[in-house]
This record gives structure tokens, sequence and C-alpha cells, in this order.
């Protein structure tokens, strides 16, 4: 290397240390900005000769290296719809492209980001900060199904009521029932007493009380009767099953059946306080035991029915699936949409953006979706990554390296000058 070749390092090293000051004055900049991955910089020597006896240093290149792997910290905001991944990958979006007859259009390229600001626009869909529209899954509230792919609309959906199929009921009753003179049916006790829905959601009271019909040494056999006229003028009418417990306590009829095994009894068209149910089951599958109990009333364990009034949507929130849950006027929570969430190979290999986006590249590998173990978290999002103490430190380097490249190019500069003096 000669004297011009040191001026020509040292200018290489001017420019990847400007290369790198640039790097942390925009780490610094965006040391607030939502989902932002810092860029790093690293240096590359270029040799001028390498033979085994004689290695010369040569000029120096910069370049950036990404650290999409490296994740910031997760904050809670006051927004549900906002999102931050735990662990590995990208949501996606794309951008909206105009209005066309009332609808939205959108970019068909997608862009991976980490920016989980999104919160509902005026039309419903889901954007962050940085003006991305989250993709992913639109589903049926009520059957759960995909309804379409792309930019995830939420909306102002509203659920159908939906009529009472099923009432599931565990409980113990007592060995020993303790029964009043007044008690109707004559010696029952309160059995278990629900509202279910109508087809229309219209609200029916059910009613039940259970009798012990005979009791001995080897069991007893209980009758379930319900209440198939009105609160003000009850007509109790008697199940048609019966059942049977052995001696230890234990439900013998009516028995499981079917696969998976359940202990059901259809009560399909019999009158609950004047309605009739088309399709109703009474599943005890939960537990149905006779064991003593000193205040010989029923213990209910659980009592549940699957129907509902119709249900408008009165808040959303995003579980760790990565699904867009609503709650409903009714009290149901049902799923409106996933978010889209892949995976690459080489994250550090994909192309960075403008808005906190990146693309893919041949480096990076196709998109892959899934979470792959990652979760989401809900009314959050993740900080940029950048740490400014350290950044302070880097541009302290930077800042010396640099004015060690221009002390390098004025001794070169100066032992220019003792040569061409020499030759004078």
């Amino acid at each position: 290397m000669d004297l011009f070749s040191a001026l020509q390092t040292s200018v290489s090293g001017l420019q990847a240390q400007s290369y790198a000051i640039s790097n942390i004055s925009g780490n610094i900049a965006n040391s607030q900005t939502t989902g932002f991955k810092r860029v790093d910089t690293s240096f590359v020597d270029l040799m001028t000769e390498t033979t085994p006896k004689r290695e010369v240093s040569g000029s120096v290149l910069a370049q950036s290296q990404l650290t999409n792997t490296i994740a910031g910290n997760v904050v809670s905001t006051s927004t549900p719809t906002n999102m931050a991944i735990n662990g590995t990958g990208f949501f996606t979006v794309v951008q909206k492209t105009g209005d066309a007859n009332g609808a939205a259009t959108f970019s068909g390229t997608n862009a991976y980001t980490r920016r989980g600001d999104f919160a509902p626009t005026a039309d419903g869909f889901l954007m962050n900060g940085a003006g991305g529209y989250l993709t992913g899954n639109n589903l049926d509230p009520t059957t759960g199904q995909v309804t379409s792919s792309g930019a995830i609309k939420i909306g102002n959906p509203t659920l159908p009521a939906q009529p009472t199929t099923t009432i599931s009921y565990a409980a113990n009753l007592p060995a020993t029932p303790t029964t009043s003179a007044s008690a109707v049916p004559a010696g029952s006790i309160a059995g278990p007493s629900i509202t279910a829905y109508t087809s229309s959601g219209a609200p029916v009271t059910v009613n039940m009380r259970w009798t012990q019909v005979s009791t001995s040494t080897a069991g007893a056999t209980w009758k379930l009767s319900y209440n198939s006229g009105t609160t003000d003028n009850p007509t109790w009418t008697d199940v048609a099953t019966q059942f049977t417990f052995d001696s230890t306590g234990k439900l013998t009829a009516p028995a499981a059946t079917g696969t998976p095994s359940a202990t059901t009894v259809d009560l399909s068209g019999d009158v609950f306080s004047g309605y009739t149910f088309p399709k109703l089951t009474l599943d005890v599958s939960g537990g149905l035991t006779q064991y003593s109990d000193a205040s010989g009333s029923v213990t209910t364990n659980a009592l549940s029915q699957d129907g509902s009034t119709s249900g408008t949507l009165t808040s959303v929130a995003v579980g760790t699936d990565g699904k867009i849950n609503g709650t409903f006027s009714n009290g149901t929570v049902k799923a409106l949409a996933t978010a889209g969430i892949v995976q690459f190979a080489d994250p550090d290999g994909l192309k960075a953006d403008t808005n906190g986006n990146y693309l893919q590249t041949a480096d990076s590998g196709p998109p892959l979706s899934g979470l792959n173990g990652s979760t989401i978290t809900g009314a959050a999002v993740e900080q940029s990554n950048t740490d400014i103490a350290s950044e302070f430190s880097k541009m302290i380097v930077t800042q010396q390296a640099y004015s060690a490249n221009t002390r390098v190019m004025s001794t070169a500069q100066t032992m220019m000058s003792d040569l061409l003096n020499v030759i004078r």
C-alpha cells in the first residue's frame, strides 16, 4: 500500500463512519416509534493484498444490519384492538388505494410489520398509525366460518336469536329430601330453574322439581316434573324418564349413550311455561348423584343453556391466539376475525420499507402463516427496540473513529508533501 492508497482508505473510513452515524441518527429519531427496529452497522474490511507473507489492510465497507429478531418492550394501551407479538412473527398489512363504488380498495402487495397500534377506521377496518391495514380472515360470528380473506373489517355485526336446544345440569339430590306439606307437586323439592329462549329470542322460564318416588337398600328412584303452565297458574307435568340411583348414590338410569358418551333426556315437544320447544335436551353428563345432605335440598353444581336473545356488538378484545373476539349485548362472546401473522426463516433478511414495513426477499424466504409458538397481547403495543444509552455510546465511538480517519488523511498528505519536497 502506498500513500495514495492510504488516502483512499481513510476516505472509505470517513464514508463508513458517516454511514454509521446516519443509522445511529435514525435509531435515536425513532426511539419512540411503535414497533421500530433499530438498524445497526457492521463493517467489512477489504484487503488490497492477501499473500501469506503480505496482508495489507485496504478499504472498509459499512453495511446495515437489521435487528428484526430483537423485541422491544410491550406496554399496555387503552385501545382494545392494539396488538403486540410476544415472540417471532409479523403482522401482514396492505395499503389502501382508494374507494370504488363506496367500497375500499387495497393494494395487492403484502407488507409485514411489528407495528400493532391498530384501531378501527370510520368504515370498520383496522389501521395502524403508519397507514397499514391489518389483513387476515373475517369470520361469521354465528357459525365461526371464514367469510373472506384480506383486510379485516369489524363493523357492527349483530347476532340472531338462538333457540335453546340443550340444558346442561349437574347436581346432587339428597338421599333424604326435606319436604313440606305445601310442596307442589306433593313431596317435591326445588330442582333446576333457568331462563331459556325461543327461536325469536323470547325468554321462557323453565321451572323443575324433584320427587323421590321410592327408596330401598338397593337405591332410589326419582321423577322430574316441570311447569307446563304459567307462573300464576302452574301445571306440573312429569318427565317420561325416571332417574334411578344405586345404593352408593351413583346414577344408573338413564344410561349414558353415544360417542362420546352422554347422559341425556329428550324433552322435545314438551311445554314449558306455555311454550313448546320443538327440540330440547336435558344433559346431565356433568354429574347427577344422590348423596346424603343434611339440608335435605338439591345442591346444584352446574346449570346452563345454549340459547340467547339477539345481540349487538358492544366491545372487542384480542385473544392470545390472534383472534379478535366480540362481546355482544346478550352476553355472548364470538370470534369476529383472525389476525394475519406470518413467520420468516430469516427475519433479518427482509427488506426494510417505509412506515415501519418490511418486504419479502430471497434471503428472508417466503412468509409462513401462523404464530408458531408466539402469542398476541391485546390492548398493548411493542415499543422501539432502540436503547438510547447504547446509541449514545456508539455515537461517541463513531465520532472518534471519524476524527481518527481525518488525522490519517492529514498525516498522509504531510508525508506526500515531504516526498515532493525531496524531489524538488
